[in-house]
Protein backbone atom coordinates (compact mmCIF):
# COMPACT_ATOMS: atom_id res chain seq x y z
CA UNK A 1 0.00 0.00 0.00
CA UNK A 2 1.33 3.13 -1.05
CA UNK A 3 0.62 6.13 1.13
CA UNK A 4 -1.57 7.92 -1.71
CA UNK A 5 -3.75 4.97 -0.75
CA UNK A 6 -4.20 6.10 3.03
CA UNK A 7 -6.97 7.68 2.93
CA UNK A 8 -9.20 4.73 1.20
CA UNK A 9 -7.78 2.35 2.91
CA UNK A 10 -8.83 3.68 6.46
CA UNK A 11 -11.52 6.11 6.02
CA UNK A 12 -12.15 9.77 4.91
CA UNK A 13 -11.51 11.58 8.15
CA UNK A 14 -8.31 11.94 10.69
CA UNK A 15 -8.17 13.58 13.80
CA UNK A 16 -5.09 14.83 15.40
CA UNK A 17 -4.68 16.15 18.58
CA UNK A 18 -1.65 18.30 19.30
CA UNK A 19 -2.13 20.04 16.01
CA UNK A 20 -1.27 23.27 16.17
CA UNK A 21 2.21 23.57 16.25
CA UNK A 22 5.85 21.02 16.24
CA UNK A 23 5.03 18.08 14.72
CA UNK A 24 1.40 18.35 14.45
CA UNK A 25 1.16 20.34 11.49
CA UNK A 26 3.47 17.81 9.89
CA UNK A 27 0.83 14.95 10.37
CA UNK A 28 -1.49 17.52 9.09
CA UNK A 29 -0.06 18.22 6.12
CA UNK A 30 0.92 15.06 4.90
CA UNK A 31 -2.28 13.56 5.14
CA UNK A 32 -4.13 16.00 3.72
CA UNK A 33 -1.87 15.05 0.71
CA UNK A 34 -2.92 11.42 1.36
CA UNK A 35 -6.41 12.66 0.50
CA UNK A 36 -7.81 13.01 4.15
CA UNK A 37 -10.32 15.32 5.64
CA UNK A 38 -9.25 15.73 9.01
CA UNK A 39 -10.14 17.69 12.58
CA UNK A 40 -7.48 19.18 14.57
CA UNK A 41 -7.19 19.57 18.04
CA UNK A 42 -5.36 21.71 20.00
CA UNK A 43 -5.43 24.22 23.20
CA UNK A 44 -3.99 27.99 21.06
CA UNK A 45 -6.39 29.01 18.71
CA UNK A 46 -4.24 31.39 16.63
CA UNK A 47 -1.72 28.44 16.23
CA UNK A 48 -4.57 26.19 15.13
CA UNK A 49 -6.26 28.42 12.65
CA UNK A 50 -2.56 29.16 10.70
CA UNK A 51 -2.05 25.41 10.70
CA UNK A 52 -5.78 24.70 9.23
CA UNK A 53 -5.65 27.65 6.72
CA UNK A 54 -1.93 26.52 5.64
CA UNK A 55 -3.55 22.87 4.87
CA UNK A 56 -6.62 24.06 3.28
CA UNK A 57 -4.95 26.87 0.69
CA UNK A 58 -2.25 24.17 -0.65
CA UNK A 59 -4.33 20.84 -0.61
CA UNK A 60 -7.71 22.22 -0.68
CA UNK A 61 -9.11 19.35 2.01
CA UNK A 62 -11.70 20.18 4.58
CA UNK A 63 -10.13 20.77 7.76
CA UNK A 64 -11.89 21.61 11.26
CA UNK A 65 -10.69 22.76 13.89
CA UNK A 66 -11.04 22.33 18.08
CA UNK A 67 -9.55 24.88 20.12
CA UNK A 68 -9.83 22.63 23.49
CA UNK A 69 -7.72 21.72 26.91
CA UNK A 70 -7.63 18.03 26.60
CA UNK A 71 -7.04 17.88 30.47
CA UNK A 72 -10.60 19.17 30.83
CA UNK A 73 -12.87 16.09 32.30
CA UNK A 74 -15.19 16.44 28.72
CA UNK A 75 -12.39 16.93 26.63
CA UNK A 76 -13.09 13.49 24.68
CA UNK A 77 -16.75 14.63 24.36
CA UNK A 78 -15.96 17.68 22.70
CA UNK A 79 -13.45 16.19 19.96
CA UNK A 80 -15.56 12.98 19.68
CA UNK A 81 -19.02 15.77 19.37
CA UNK A 82 -16.77 17.84 16.68
CA UNK A 83 -16.87 14.59 14.06
CA UNK A 84 -20.27 13.51 14.29
CA UNK A 85 -21.76 11.65 11.65
CA UNK A 86 -17.92 11.74 10.02
CA UNK A 87 -16.11 8.11 9.18
CA UNK A 88 -13.26 8.81 11.67
CA UNK A 89 -10.51 6.21 9.80
CA UNK A 90 -7.03 7.84 11.36
CA UNK A 91 -6.95 8.86 14.96
CA UNK A 92 -3.45 10.23 16.02
CA UNK A 93 -3.00 11.21 19.58
CA UNK A 94 0.02 13.86 19.17
CA UNK A 95 -0.73 15.94 22.29
CA UNK A 96 0.81 15.31 25.36
CA UNK A 97 3.46 17.83 26.35
CA UNK A 98 5.27 18.54 29.80
CA UNK A 99 6.77 22.42 29.21
CA UNK A 100 8.26 22.38 33.18
CA UNK A 101 11.14 20.54 34.87
CA UNK A 102 9.81 19.58 39.35
CA UNK A 103 10.50 17.21 41.24
CA UNK A 104 6.63 15.62 42.39
CA UNK A 105 6.28 16.98 44.94
CA UNK A 106 7.22 20.40 44.12
CA UNK A 107 4.30 20.80 41.99
CA UNK A 108 0.89 20.78 43.05
CA UNK A 109 -1.35 17.62 42.71
CA UNK A 110 -3.47 19.23 40.53
CA UNK A 111 -0.85 19.21 37.85
CA UNK A 112 0.24 16.00 38.32
CA UNK A 113 -3.39 14.69 37.63
CA UNK A 114 -3.98 17.04 34.31
CA UNK A 115 -1.00 14.98 32.63
CA UNK A 116 -2.92 12.00 33.80
CA UNK A 117 -5.49 13.39 32.17
CA UNK A 118 -4.01 14.32 28.64
CA UNK A 119 -1.88 11.49 28.16
CA UNK A 120 -3.77 8.76 29.79
CA UNK A 121 -7.72 9.10 30.07
CA UNK A 122 -8.92 11.76 27.46
CA UNK A 123 -7.26 9.88 24.73
CA UNK A 124 -7.82 6.26 25.84
CA UNK A 125 -11.76 7.64 26.08
CA UNK A 126 -11.42 8.90 22.35
CA UNK A 127 -9.79 5.50 21.29
CA UNK A 128 -12.50 3.94 23.13
CA UNK A 129 -15.56 5.59 21.06
CA UNK A 130 -13.82 5.67 17.22
CA UNK A 131 -12.09 1.84 18.15
CA UNK A 132 -15.41 0.67 17.89
CA UNK A 133 -16.67 2.30 14.75
CA UNK A 134 -13.21 1.17 13.30
CA UNK A 135 -13.62 -2.61 14.39
CA UNK A 136 -17.34 -2.48 13.18
CA UNK A 137 -16.11 -1.41 9.79
CA UNK A 138 -12.62 -3.93 9.53
CA UNK A 139 -10.61 -0.89 8.87
CA UNK A 140 -8.90 1.88 10.94
CA UNK A 141 -5.56 2.95 11.94
CA UNK A 142 -4.61 4.67 15.67
CA UNK A 143 -0.80 6.17 15.96
CA UNK A 144 -0.26 6.95 19.79
CA UNK A 145 2.55 9.19 19.93
CA UNK A 146 4.37 9.00 22.98
CA UNK A 147 8.20 9.47 24.41
CA UNK A 148 11.11 7.65 24.93
CA UNK A 149 11.43 8.85 28.65
CA UNK A 150 7.99 6.33 29.13
CA UNK A 151 10.84 3.90 28.62
CA UNK A 152 11.90 4.52 31.83
CA UNK A 153 11.05 7.10 35.16
CA UNK A 154 12.02 10.29 34.37
CA UNK A 155 12.86 12.67 37.87
CA UNK A 156 11.61 16.20 37.37
CA UNK A 157 8.90 14.58 34.73
CA UNK A 158 7.73 11.54 36.48
CA UNK A 159 4.36 11.51 36.12
CA UNK A 160 4.63 12.76 32.55
CA UNK A 161 7.17 9.89 32.18
CA UNK A 162 4.71 7.39 33.53
CA UNK A 163 1.77 8.45 31.52
CA UNK A 164 3.92 7.64 28.23
CA UNK A 165 4.87 4.53 29.65
CA UNK A 166 0.91 3.49 29.74
CA UNK A 167 0.71 5.04 26.34
CA UNK A 168 3.13 2.49 25.13
CA UNK A 169 2.26 0.01 26.54
CA UNK A 170 -1.59 0.67 25.99
CA UNK A 171 -0.69 1.26 22.20
CA UNK A 172 0.92 -2.76 22.41
CA UNK A 173 -2.29 -4.33 23.59
CA UNK A 174 -4.41 -2.15 21.17
CA UNK A 175 -2.41 -3.23 18.38
CA UNK A 176 -2.82 -7.38 19.20
CA UNK A 177 -6.81 -6.66 20.27
CA UNK A 178 -7.92 -4.61 17.27
CA UNK A 179 -5.25 -5.86 14.77
CA UNK A 180 -7.53 -9.32 14.80
CA UNK A 181 -10.23 -7.10 13.84
CA UNK A 182 -8.71 -5.04 10.92
CA UNK A 183 -7.23 -2.15 12.62
CA UNK A 184 -3.93 -0.85 12.36
CA UNK A 185 -1.78 0.60 15.43
CA UNK A 186 1.23 1.98 15.77
CA UNK A 187 2.66 2.95 19.06
CA UNK A 188 5.17 5.82 18.23
CA UNK A 189 8.09 6.90 21.01
CA UNK A 190 9.35 10.44 20.25
CA UNK A 191 13.39 10.95 21.03
CA UNK A 192 14.07 14.40 21.29
CA UNK A 193 12.42 16.53 18.90
CA UNK A 194 13.35 20.54 18.34
CA UNK A 195 9.50 21.47 19.04
CA UNK A 196 8.23 24.43 19.72
CA UNK A 197 7.68 22.34 23.27
CA UNK A 198 10.83 21.19 23.80
CA UNK A 199 12.44 24.76 23.40
CA UNK A 200 10.25 25.78 26.31
CA UNK A 201 11.48 23.00 28.38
Amino acid sequence: MSTSDFAKQYGPWAVITGGSEGVGPELAGRLAKQGFKQLLVARKLGPLEETAAAVRKKYGTEVRILSQDLKAPDAADKVIAAVKGCEVGLFIHNAGADNSYKYFLDRPLEEAEGMVMLNVTTPMRIVYHFAAGMTQRKRGGIILCSSLAGLAGTPGNGVYSASKAFMNTFAEMLWFELGKQGVDVLGAPYPMVRTPAMVRL
